[in-house]
């Protein structure tokens, strides 16, 4: 990797807010995740992603989502499952016309079902758009 791609990698991950120390649960990592922004999620928190099956405390959690992955609400409960209050979730999904695109009014949906709120979307990667997804503030 150079290190051109190595910094937009660092920027991009620390836009994501994650910190020294947390602890990442990763989700529906497949073949196609952008490897060079996990290596920095990783660098940036100096601990590894944890999958799935983890079942300790996390500070947040990082969901590969993509059109025919199934339920979205499902692995946002999932993810908020073992997550600390207050920890974020971000719903990674492939950029508009790129296969397995899925629309942020599909995203926004399955967050409010699931009792969260979509608080902000962004490019993250050369596939990969971010979307951050919060709980909901008083007044539910």
């Amino acid at each position: 990797m150079s290190s051109t791609a190595d910094e937009g990698a660092s920027q991009a991950a620390s836009r994501l807010g994650f910190t020294s120390g947390q602890v990442i649960q990763e989700f529906a990592y497949d073949d196609d995740v952008d490897e060079e922004l996990r290596a920095s999620i990783e660098a940036m928190t100096g601990t590894e992603l944890v999958d799935e099956e983890f079942d300790d405390v996390t500070d947040g959690a990082v969901i590969w989502f993509r059109d025919g992955d199934g339920d979205l609400t499902d692995a946002l409960v999932d993810a908020m499952t073992v997550l600390d209050d207050g920890g974020p979730i971000w719903v990674l999904t492939p950029k508009a016309g790129r296969p397995g695109h899925v629309s942020h009014s599909d995203i926004e949906e399955a967050a409010t079902t699931s009792g969260l709120h979509a608080m902000s979307t962004f490019a993250i990667a050369r596939d990969w758009s971010a979307t951050r997804l919060g709980t909901r503030g008083r007044g539910r």
